[in-house]
């Protein structure tokens, strides 16, 4: 059943990230061809931009739904990785880039860190468990997302995590508390970093919130010690409390307190990673975001929104394949096949009257648009599986 929406126009021109590898290709095509004179005059200044060009590569690690895709979304305010609402929507690892002045961030997004349990029950293939490992091997830091929305494990690393950072403990790596605009009180924050860096915070610079200090109040490491003084003075209560499990690391090197939604803390975390990066050549133009093609950007855009408009199960039972795609006249021309399993799963897929296909084509057109910041038209088809397509 095939729908096609009226072109939508994005106010404000941006760069296509389609067209960048044909840039890049008609750069070198144009070096091949210039003369002895001014390839010796290119090379000289080819090798003093080399000199003072910086990079750094960064794998963004974590639990499931913890956040690193919107999170590195905002962080280089591109719309570059898949973003739902349920888990595993990052199926493997991705780059996202962001390049700035003469340093340039490489942040690796990765799919979300699982045990042999979720293994089987999400029938994940080898690819989606090697990801992670694959992308640490490649960076120089480790930035590790922990979500404190989570009231069940927001006090502990889980333990596969935990794993991951003793295989790797001679990297670098650095702690993103995400999604603290959940949290009511800020006191809790106060006990979860105790908790996630086993009480070793005099070796960590940065712990305090995002947010600004008001008159009177005490920087967060003033009220840490209070808090600590007070405990000491108080006298023995004799209610058992019974804490929660304490799974830390302790070799953090920073802590950020951000909230990926609502920009919180971002800056912070940026201004870092550029920090730490060392002189070496880029490896991307400066307009490049994302080392994915716009044919993989649009099938994991129509997969992610899918996650979102299904209930339970159903998304993780679909299958999305790009059918058609080309540039034509300034847009996007593009059609894409959603294979589902049965009969009854196509028609709730589809809804009454078409209705759910219908608002899952807008979103993703929405989304597509803002990735390319140019004019799309998306075509989305259903098919039961060993069937003919239904029109």
């Amino acid at each position: 059943m095939a729908l096609l929406l009226l072109q939508r126009i994005r106010t404000g021109p941006a760069s296509f990230q389609g067209l960048q590898h044909c840039q890049r290709c008609f750069s070198v095509r144009l070096s091949e061809n210039v003369g002895s004179e001014s390839g010796t005059d290119q090379s000289h200044a080819t090798t003093t931009n080399n000199n003072t060009e910086r990079l750094i590569k960064v794998a963004v690690i974590g639990m499931p739904n913890a956040g690193k895709s919107t999170l590195i979304n905002r962080l280089i305010d591109q719309r570059v990785c898949p973003v739902s609402a349920k888990v595993h929507t990052t199926r493997k690892a991705s780059k996202a880039i962001h390049s700035k002045s003469n340093s340039q961030a490489i942040l690796f997004d990765t799919p979300g860190l699982v045990g042999s349990r979720e293994i089987k029950k999400h029938q994940l293939d080898t690819q989606f468990v090697s990801a992670c490992r694959h992308a640490i091997q490649n960076s120089s830091m480790i930035g590790v997302v922990h979500d404190v929305s989570n009231s069940w494990t927001r006090h502990a690393l889980n333990p596969v995590l935990l794993r991951v950072l003793e295989e790797y403990v001679h990297i670098p790596s650095f702690l993103i508390l995400n999604k603290i605009d959940t949290l009511k009180s800020k006191r809790i924050l106060l006990d979860i970093v105790r908790n996630l860096t086993c009480n070793q915070l005099e070796s960590i610079k940065n712990y305090s919130p995002p947010t600004r200090r008001r008159k009177g109040k005490e920087p967060l490491q003033e009220k840490l010690s209070s808090e600590n003084e007070k405990e000491i003075s108080s006298p023995t209560v004799t209610t058992e409390v019974h804490p929660p499990r304490v799974e830390g690391w302790p070799h953090f090197t920073e802590i950020f307190m951000v909230s990926a939604m609502t920009g919180d803390g971002l800056r912070e975390v940026m201004s870092f990673i550029h920090a730490n990066s060392k002189q070496q050549p880029w490896e991307y133009l400066p307009d490049e975001h994302t080392d994915q093609t716009p044919e993989q950007l649009i099938v994991q855009s129509v997969r992610a929104r899918l996650l979102d408009f299904m209930p339970q199960e159903i998304p993780y039972l679909l299958q999305t394949e790009l059918e058609y795609y080309e540039v034509v006249g300034g847009r996007i021309l593009t059609s894409t096949i959603v294979t589902c399993p049965n009969d009854r799963i196509a028609r709730l897929v589809c809804g009454e009257s078409n209705g759910k296909l219908r608002q899952i084509n807008e979103q993703v057109t929405s989304d597509l648009i803002e990735t390319f910041g140019m004019p799309v038209l998306l075509t989305i088809t259903t098919r039961v599986r060993s069937k003919e397509t239904k029109a």
